[in-house]
Parts: structure tokens; C-alpha cells; sequence
């Protein structure tokens, strides 16, 4: 049974940093792209960022390119999420997701965690 666990999330003030972790355990973690999605309040679940198995790529979401960093730890069968520079709207439920690929649709991850709160004031 894979598990996927989120930590990290809180409130912080406009242009302040969180450090998002994901532990993953189940299956080999190292086999696997990872995905960081969010959830806002009365609005659709989107794409944040992603990283490929070994770490060598990663893709960004437009409205977060230069904040946001996704990197990963096999060792540790870890994921993070970097957030610097908050916004407002980066206000959300934040999770993080298994899949084949680290792709940006979320009907290509198997697996979710349960998901932590950012919320960022202005």
C-alpha cells in the first residue's frame, strides 16, 4: 500500500518561504515521478510542479516558475516543495502525488496524500 504523507504547510506573510515535505513508502520511491498540485477554495485542483525519477528534470507550473523548487531525496523517500516569495494566491490545500511520469494532468498520478494548508497573508 503506498503512502504518501504531506508536512511543511502554515500560515506566513506575503513574500515569506515554507518548505513542503512529502514521505512517500510502499513502493519503490525511486521509480517514480512525483507531483506537487494545488487546491484552492471553489476552484479545480492545479498542477504546481513535478520531478522526474531521478531528479534530473522538473517542470513548473507558469505562476510559479522562479519561487517555486520541487527536488527529491530517493534516500529518504522524500519530495519538497521550496516556496519563496508567497503570494496571496498561492493560498491552498498543497499535495503531493505518485505517478509514472512527472507529468502536469493529475489523472496520470496513482497515488495522493492527504494534503497540508498554505495559507499566505497579505
Amino acid at each position: 500500500q503506498v503512502l504518501l504523507v504531506e508536512s511543511g504547510g502554515g500560515l506566513v506573510q506575503a513574500g515569506g518561504s515554507l518548505r513542503l515535505s512529502c514521505a512517500a513508502s510502499g513502493r519503490t520511491f525511486s521509480n517514480y515521478g512525483m507531483g506537487w498540485f494545488r487546491q484552492a477554495p471553489g476552484k479545480e485542483r492545479e498542477f504546481v510542479a513535478g520531478i522526474s525519477w531521478s531528479g534530473g528534470s522538473t517542470y513548473y507550473a507558469d505562476s510559479v516558475k522562479g519561487r517555486f523548487t520541487i527536488s527529491r531525496d530517493n534516500a529518504k523517500n522524500t519530495v519538497y516543495l521550496q516556496m519563496n516569495s508567497l503570494k496571496p494566491e498561492d493560498t491552498a490545500v498543497y499535495y503531493c502525488a505518485q505517478g509514472r511520469y512527472a507529468a502536469a494532468m493529475a489523472r496520470d498520478y496513482d497515488y495522493w496524500g492527504q494534503g497540508t494548508q498554505v495559507t499566505v497573508s497579505s
